[in-house]
């Protein structure tokens, strides 16, 4: 027996969810940077996207899974 297709948009949520990860991951890692040049601020912000992207993609993910 084989496995059946998944749905092209669940394909392209999983996909986006992803990438969306791997930025906030991204963002995450890098924002030390902006705390020890004393920009703060920007790292405040760039950990909030952080959080906004990481948190999208899980959701995607998982509707992806489910569907």
């Amino acid at each position: 027996m084989t496995t059946p297709e998944p749905s092209p948009i669940a394909r392209r949520e999983r996909l986006v969810g992803l990438l969306l990860l791997g930025i906030a991951f991204v963002l995450l890692v890098s924002s030390p940077t902006w705390f020890a040049s004393d920009r703060g601020g920007v790292g405040v912000a760039q950990l909030v996207v952080a959080g906004l992207f990481a948190a999208i993609g899980a959701f995607l993910l998982r509707r992806a899974a489910r569907g």
